[in-house]
């Protein structure tokens, strides 16, 4: 059985990816500040594993524990949408977390290559491939960089992994536009890059199908060697008015 760990695993996105995980039959170590914000049903306790830390304090062998024997790692790390959580400690969350994850990967050496896959954002350029975001796109992105912390913890996070990645891993970073909720798996679509202008023109892309893709780039190799050591975008497929 595939053995996932997930980071992140009680946010809005990483409820629903542990579940879409466990659904495809994956068994996860779910990681949590706090055990009792995330909730495991009687039938899924055999397979998923809640283990209770903060990856902001943990020691070199406690990654070392956490992803000894991992397949794929999942990240669904982010801020908080408060003050506290835009402009207060830790501003390199997800950065540091990706860097103790290819630090204790590389640092097992694994026979086989672990799978590590990040969720982004498309506000972040792809910088391996010659993208062209629109101009008022670039220059507004700009001040964000330097005006809000998890932006730039977000950037900074997908070129550790694209750049640092090392021999033992290979790695996807996936950018969903526009956060949404929805109660159910929908049509989606992905590409390179994005199609959209990311600031003025937006798309959505609802949380639950977020999970869905992770869920199957961790599960179907097809769609890994698809999408591996790329930065697919995510959007909802636009529903049709009536009478269109």
């Amino acid at each position: 059985m595939t053995q996932a760990v997930v980071l992140g695993a009680n946010g809005a996105t990483g409820r629903l990816l542990v579940t879409a995980l466990l659904q495809k039959g994956i068994s996860v170590n779910a990681v949590v500040r706090r055990r009792d914000t995330l909730s495991i049903t009687t039938s899924e306790q055999a397979d998923c594993k809640v283990i209770e830390a903060d990856i902001t304090t943990m020691s070199n062998s406690e990654w070392h524990t956490l992803l000894d024997g991992c397949d794929v790692v999942l990240s669904c790390l982010g801020h908080h949408l408060s003050f506290k959580g835009l402009f207060g400690q830790p501003r390199s969350l997800v950065t540091d977390a990706m860097r103790s994850t290819l630090t204790a990967i590389n640092d097992l050496a694994p026979q086989q290559k672990v799978n590590v896959i990040l969720m982004n954002t498309t506000g972040n350029q792809h910088r391996g491939i010659a993208e062209k975001p629109p101009l008022s796109q670039r220059i507004v992105v700009g001040i964000l960089r330097h005006i809000l912390p998890p932006h730039a913890d977000n950037e900074q996070a997908a070129e550790a992994l694209r750049l640092d990645g090392g021999h033992h891993i290979e790695w996807c970073v996936v950018r969903p536009d526009s956060l949404i909720d929805d109660l159910k798996v929908s049509d989606y679509r992905l590409y390179p890059s994005p199609i959209r202008n990311v600031i003025f023109d937006a798309g959505e892309t609802s949380r639950i199908n977020v999970a869905d893709f992770m869920s199957a780039l961790a599960s179907d190799p097809q769609l890994w060697q698809t999408w591996q050591g790329k930065m697919p975008v995510i959007y909802n497929q636009e529903k049709k008015m009536k009478g269109a």
